[in-house]
């Protein structure tokens, strides 16, 4: 099937590039600076991590943090290179693993004992990775909106290997390109991850002050990662959060399918369909996604 606004959705997210070189960012005020991240705490109660997603920053929970802070402790996460926040230099050029292990350390040294992880996009996938890599380390994993292996979003019968060519000229091309080039990308990329149009310029400021090496690095490194083998692992309850919406032009049992059938092999797996929304879930639907957080922590 051809799923032209699934891509346009969620795929577009990896065509975010800086549209001009990133300008760094001071850490918010009291983050806590972990390997490749920051964290800002807010708020008291029972611990909730939440990391966004490509070219994102912390700023995109911010309703959702305004809701819970009373009632939880929020872990918001800054990923280095994103949205201004100063790149660190890693020789394997990876971002999403070393992510993953820095938030692992991260919930080692504040001693906190089984958070929930919610996770955009990005985000999402390095969830996965906390709860396949680091099961001990997590209560329950709140997946939104994301893809255990993208390149299932151009080929259902992908693999790691065929989707490395296409990968490395996707990576190669967003590093190539002139900042105009990279503006023209940026504006058309977000116009069709959130269809508030009032969102949008904060988005494209955050995507703007993005390291592009990053975030080249990072799109790279989510299509050619393939985590549906290592999913088994998960011990705890999963749930997948996900967007439609009819300018998608296909069925919503379409894109139902396509979830399901990514993460077949998840145990303890459920998911919840949010529509009227495109990628930006929390953004787009925020009382529907509050609702859906809420109940996922109550359960």
């Amino acid at each position: 099937m051809r799923l032209r606004m699934i891509l346009a959705g969620i795929g577009t997210t990896l065509a975010l590039v800086s549209a001009s070189p990133a300008q760094a960012a001071p850490l918010p005020p009291g983050a806590i600076k972990q390997g490749g991240i920051s964290v800002l705490v807010q708020g008291s109660g029972p611990d909730i991590i939440l990391i966004p997603g490509l070219a994102s920053s912390y700023e995109v929970w911010a309703d959702l943090a305004s809701r819970l802070q009373q009632s939880h402790r929020l872990h918001l996460v800054q990923v280095a290179g994103f949205a201004g926040s100063p790149a660190v230099s890693d020789p394997g050029g990876k971002v999403v693993a070393p992510t993953a292990e820095a938030i692992a350390e991260y919930i080692r040294s504040q001693r906190i004992e089984a958070p929930a992880i919610i996770g955009h996009s990005l985000g999402g996938e390095v969830a996965l990775m906390l709860g396949a890599r680091h099961p001990d380390q997590v209560g329950r994993l709140m997946i939104v909106d994301a893809l255990p292996f993208y390149a299932l979003l151009f080929d259902p019968s992908a693999t790691s290997e065929a989707a490395t060519p296409q990968a490395a000229a996707m990576r190669d091309a967003m590093l190539a390109a002139t900042a105009e080039q990279a503006e023209v990308m940026q504006h058309a990329s977000i116009a069709r991850l959130a269809k508030t149009e009032a969102v949008r310029p904060g988005l494209a400021v955050a995507g703007t002050r993005s390291d592009r090496k990053t975030v080249a690095n990072a799109m790279h490194e989510l299509m050619v990662t393939d985590l549906r083998p290592e999913l088994g692992r998960i011990r705890v309850p999963v749930e997948v959060i996900y967007a439609y919406d009819l300018l998608y032009g296909i069925d919503a049992t379409q894109v139902d399918a396509m979830f399901r059938n990514a993460y077949v092999s998840t145990p303890n797996i459920s998911f919840r369909r949010i529509d009227g929304s495109f990628h930006f879930v929390m953004l787009d639907q925020p009382e529907l996604f509050a609702s859906a957080v809420i109940k996922f922590l109550d359960q």
